[in-house]
């Protein structure tokens, strides 16, 4: 059970970020117990689809996005590509709100500072992700269990009716507590969670076999069962806390620090609002690792295109930084409330792009082979899917026309802008839905184009035109023996090129004529010497200028190498501002093979 555990802890984090809280808090200050049933209905369908998402990662050896490219035709991926991302920011943005907020509570620093440094976390992540996938799921657990604690507590404190709680088990809902359970909804199940679970599964060593396949989606529904319904204690908490304290003290609650002022007086002790922000911040921190892996999954699954973690963390954040802070300019503190919860809203809007693609792939006998779902379990999934659906038209139509109803004369732009927007969506959801039945890409057998390129691999190239720049060091002599090595074999030509950086070379160029210049002729002249003397075809190059990386692109443009080979000094950071770099810049700039030595 140890050696599979994990994922699912991981992706509980996202099932209980400060969006669950806005959302919960709102909940039970409003409508007391009554909306207790959508956590534990959201729960049981996120065990299920968590589930779905596990046991794609371990039959196929794909993540649920990899999937959808190899099915799907490109402006369609990009499509989906482009709704994940949308809900990695709106969840992003959630947790900025969160630990901004729980910063101001905590140090009173103010919520346009604490939205500012929340962009360090992403050094934490990075240091995390070096220690490797056992420790962050440590650290992620660690946090986890600082907030069951501090509810296990508050929940000690502020005694709730037993009968009342009982009682919001029974589904009640209207259209005054619509948006606030759809709310719920999103917040409990993530759509980026479904990617991200299908990818980190496959971090532990499942195996091949038909048998081992079975032991490792049996210990990941233990996982998932035991990760998802600690997540859910902790939903059910901050809604019981909720309804418990403020919903019975018949106080409304706005906003986060609202509540975090109203538990002192409320309870009796200073300790309940302590512990409450302290759950906060352990809530924003977690949750923010595992949206950054969702976002680099995503990225790498649709696209294939694979960035730096840093930068893909820094732009995810500045994306949700940027509305947070307008919207704490403009509307204070109860604006970043309504924006939490129209975070999770969004988030629940995208969730079918991810349940229905997710369905299809695990119904597949021809991917899944013997893990394809069976008869209950597709009940269950498209159950959930037209649950999740059905919930968003409803929203959809009521929310364009509470829009319409306010603009006035605008009220036509509104209506037709909006249904735009709401065809153009349905209308990719249908050709998702449609797809399997109409062609049958679906059913084929997954290669994510890997098998095809294996044949290019089998014919060697040729190097005819070798170019070499040298630069009097003894990384030169290390050089010229690969190329001089691939040259005899080939029967090629070795190209030299020496790049004058003097002050002298720069003013004058070819005209230049110093003692170092005469030294750099001779050194070619010798080279050349060395060369032939193996029958190996050269020809030397002397060009001045202060920027060799442009030198020798010039020169690779003018002779059309086959390839170039060049010594890497071994120098990076501090020594790369200094010296300069020259590799990377030539690599970029050139449409040819490259082959970089080093002295070991």
């Amino acid at each position: 059970m140890f050696a599979f555990s994990g994922p699912a802890f991981l992706i509980s984090v996202g099932y209980m970020d400060p969006g669950n809280w806005a959302a919960d808090l709102d909940g039970g200050a409003h409508f007391g117990y009554q909306l207790l049933w959508v956590l534990v209905t959201s729960n049981g369908m996120a065990v299920l689809l968590q589930t779905l998402g596990a046991r794609l990662g371990i039959a196929t050896g794909r993540d649920l996005a990899q999937a959808c490219r190899e099915s799907y035709p490109r402006g369609v991926n990009l499509s989906l590509w482009f709704l994940c991302e949308i809900a990695i920011v709106a969840c992003d943005l959630a947790e900025v709100l969160g630990a901004a907020i729980a910063l101001n509570l905590l140090f009173h620093i103010p919520l346009l500072a604490g939205v500012v440094l929340t962009a360090l976390d992403t050094l934490l992540l990075l240091w995390l992700q070096k220690l490797g996938v056992r420790h962050l799921e440590a650290f992620v657990l660690a946090l986890i269990g600082v907030i069951a604690v501090c509810f296990a507590v508050l929940l000690f404190m502020a005694k709730p009716d037993a009968m009342g709680v009982l009682g919001g088990l029974v589904p009640i809902i209207d259209s005054r507590s619509l948006y606030t359970a759809i709310a719920m909804l999103g917040a409990t199940v993530m759509p980026h969670n479904l990617y991200l679970h299908s990818a980190l599964v496959q971090t532990r060593r499942i195996g091949h076999t038909i048998a081992e396949k079975r032991t490792a989606c049996r210990w990941n529904l233990v996982d998932c069962a035991v990760a998802l319904n600690g997540a859910m204690f902790v939903n059910v908490a901050i809604l019981v806390l909720a309804a418990a304290v403020f919903f019975r003290a018949h106080k409304d609650v706005s906003e986060i620090q609202q509540a975090y002022l109203l538990l002192t007086p409320l309870m009796g002790t200073v300790l309940a609002a302590k512990l409450f922000g302290v759950a906060l911040f352990a809530s924003g921190q977690s949750s923010t690792l595992t949206g950054t892996l969702a976002g680099q999954i995503i990225m790498e699954g649709f696209l294939n295109i694979r960035i730096r973690p840093w930068l893909r963390r820094l732009v995810t954040r500045l994306l949700a930084i940027v509305p947070a802070l307008a919207v704490i300019w403009v509307a204070g503190s109860q604006g970043t409330f309504r924006l939490l919860l129209l975070s999770q809203v969004i988030l629940n809007l995208q969730l079918p792009f991810a349940i229905i693609p997710l369905l299809h792939f695990t119904n597949d006998p021809a991917r899944m082979g013997p893990f394809a779902s069976g008869k209950w379990l597709r009940l269950g999934g498209w159950t959930t899917a037209a649950i999740v659906v059905g919930l968003n038209l409803w929203l959809a139509a009521q929310t364009i026309a509470e829009w319409a109803n306010h603009s006035g004369n605008w009220a036509p732009l509104v209506w037709t802008g909006s249904l735009a927007v709401t065809g153009a969506l349905l209308g990719l959801l249908g050709w998702i839905t449609l797809q399997p039945y109409r062609r049958q890409t679906a059913s084929r057998p997954a290669t994510l184009g890997l098998e095809a390129r294996t044949a290019e691999l089998v014919t060697p190239p040729v190097y005819r035109r070798i170019l070499v720049p040298v630069d009097h060091s003894p990384l030169d002599k290390l050089a010229l023996s690969h190329a001089a090595a691939l040259a005899s074999k080939n029967h090629g030509r070795i190209f030299l090129l020496h790049v004058e950086e003097g002050v002298n070379s720069q003013l004058y160029g070819q005209e230049s004529s110093t003692a170092e210049v005469e030294a750099g002729r001779a050194y070619l002249d010798s080279l050349i010497h060395s060369l032939s003397e193996m029958d190996i075809d050269v020809e030397a190059c002397i060009r001045h200028g202060s920027n060799p990386k442009r030198e020798i692109v010039r020169y690779a443009m003018e002779i059309h190498p086959d390839l170039l080979v060049m010594g890497a000094h071994g120098h990076g950071g501090l020594k790369d501002l200094v010296f300069g770099n020259t590799i990377n810049p030539v690599r970029h700039a050139l449409n040819v093979p490259i082959l970089v030595v080093r002295d070991i």
